[in-house]
């Protein structure tokens, strides 16, 4: 595993150690369960809301609740890793909550960052995150990719042999 992708557990504690440095802390989260270009866009405007870009990544058992059956494709440690391998990535966390809520409570993060899928309202964690003082964005690129749209290519592509 990359050094960047850290246990649950020590995230209040890189919190913690990042704001002492004067960093400021930007959060995105999701499943990221096949990494396309909306990813990696998301990725880097919410890079540049903040010093550091932490991500969550849903656990496998949170996404089969999230997605659905069938879903992930790919396990938890291969899209944690995938991940951080971005560039605009600097740490990796996988969390097992069907929301951010409690990451959020332990990184205490300046910019907690949303997909164009969400506006400021629909965000589930706005309320916590207003609560220690940080601001929710909504960042990355029209949502114009989808894991769901590329899967349903792939089996339509398929089918057609």
């Amino acid at each position: 595993m990359s050094a960047s992708i850290i246990p649950r557990q020590e995230v209040r504690a890189l919190g913690e150690r990042l704001r002492r440095e004067g960093r400021r802390i930007a959060f995105a989260n999701g499943c990221f369960d096949i990494l396309h270009v909306g990813h990696v866009r998301y990725f880097e405007e919410a890079r540049r809301a903040g010093d550091v870009l932490v991500v969550g990544v849903n656990s496998d058992r949170a996404v089969a609740a999230l997605k659905g059956e069938g879903r992930p494709i790919l396990r938890e440690e291969g899209r944690a890793e995938l991940v951080a391998a971005l560039e605009s990535v600097d740490y990796v966390v996988i969390f097992d909550a069907l929301t951010a809520c409690e990451i959020l409570l332990d990184l205490l993060p300046h910019v907690h960052c949303k997909g164009p899928d969400y506006t400021e309202e629909t965000v589930p964690e706005r309320e916590v995150v207003r609560s220690f003082g940080g601001e929710v964005r909504i960042v990355g690129d029209a949502k114009n990719h989808s894991t769901r749209e590329l899967l349903a290519e792939i089996s339509r592509r398929a089918q057609e042999g």
